[in-house]
């Protein structure tokens, strides 16, 4: 299938017009027209190489809505026709102990990336959604929602899940004391999850200036880091702290902020923390962990919820040919809101 996309062609180039083939449907392959792509942090940090060397050119994109237009003849799930989404995955061995758990982002043998991997069939590269079609195999396929705003779903599918997975494992409930340390991408999403479960949410900044904007998302209000007595006054009163800041922070800071128990959970930063200081651990049982997004399973958990509870994301659409200043935008700071890419204005010529 011949589509067009925007592709990194190398580190520092600009994203620019990438014509290229969808492979032909295999039996179980369900083949996707994108509507709606997000555009997520990992995108940019990805097309600049920050995560080591990428196979360019490369098309990102792994926050994506659609609809069905063609299945393979071992389909049974999806018709044309359907509204469907994809996430950060599109395989995984679906053998090992993970995978029959529902946990294909642990998968022993290692999940394939929506994007920048080798197809384990045929070994091409992965392409992602910043494009005009896509094709997955059924298993990586999700379902939307009827009563879904489809052009504000897209965000879900990492943003959502990333956050949500970890709310999930950790319990949060009515009455859960909730943190969420910064209130960009993830964060903004983490703070409208753990409301809709029912917690008592503070959002944790290093000032207090996007407190309005916090509590319309349901927060009860903002903890400023900057301010020691602010924070020395809220030791010991949360039972998960969320953090998703991008960058290389010292988590030391937050860690007395636990209550016994508790535990900080990082999902924003792929890469190296602070040198980390044990006494707060120690002298609390608290714990510092790490999640990465969730299985399919567990993402149409929270597709459903998010329709059923009518969260969504603070979404600014964008043309595709705009890209380029969005991963600008993105660079000079952490939005509290996601673009979303309507693929209407790719053009195929």
């Amino acid at each position: 299938m011949k589509t067009i996309g925007y592709a990194a062609h190398s580190a520092d180039a600009v994203m620019a017009p990438f014509h290229f083939e969808r492979r032909a449907l295999r039996s179980n392959d369900v083949a996707i027209e994108i509507l709606y792509c997000g555009v997520c942090h990992s995108d940019l940090h990805t097309v600049n190489g920050d995560w080591g060397p990428q196979p360019y050119p490369l098309v990102p994109g792994h926050e994506i809505v659609g609809v069905v237009t063609s299945v393979g003849p071992g389909v049974t799930r999806y018709k044309t026709g359907d509204k469907v989404a994809v996430g950060c995955m599109v395989d995984s061995c679906q053998h090992c102990d993970q995978c029959h758990h529902g946990e294909e982002q642990f998968c022993r043998v290692g999940m394939t990336p929506t994007y920048g991997a080798p197809d384990r069939i045929d070994g091409t590269t992965t392409q992602g959604g910043y494009s005009k079609h896509i094709v997955v195999r059924e298993e990586f396929v999700l379902q939307i929602p009827d009563n879904m705003d489809l052009a504000k779903a897209a965000p879900i599918l990492c943003a959502g899940i990333t956050t949500y997975s970890p709310l999930r494992t950790w319990g949060v409930k009515k009455g859960s004391r909730v943190g969420v340390i910064g209130l960009g991408g993830l964060g903004h999403m983490a703070v409208k999850l753990a409301h809709a479960m029912g917690a008592e949410v503070t959002a944790i900044s290093r000032s207090t200036s996007k407190e309005a904007e916090s509590k319309a998302m349901g927060a009860k209000g903002i903890l400023a880091s900057s301010d020691p007595a602010a924070m020395a006054a809220a030791a010991s009163s949360f039972d998960l702290i969320i953090d998703t800041a991008p960058v290389k922070h010292d988590v030391s800071v937050y860690a007395p902020l636990l209550d016994i128990d508790g535990t900080l959970v990082v999902v924003g930063q792929v890469g190296p923390l602070e040198e980390l200081m044990s006494v707060p651990l120690v002298f609390g049982r608290r714990r510092i962990a790490g999640s990465l997004i969730g299985g399919i399973a567990e993402t149409q958990e929270v597709l459903n919820f998010c329709a059923e509870h009518n969260v969504y994301p603070d979404c600014e659409m964008i043309r595709m040919d705009q890209i380029n200043d969005a991963f600008r935008r993105l660079e000079k700071g952490d939005l509290a809101h996601r673009f979303v890419i309507d693929m209407s204005s790719l053009n195929l010529a």
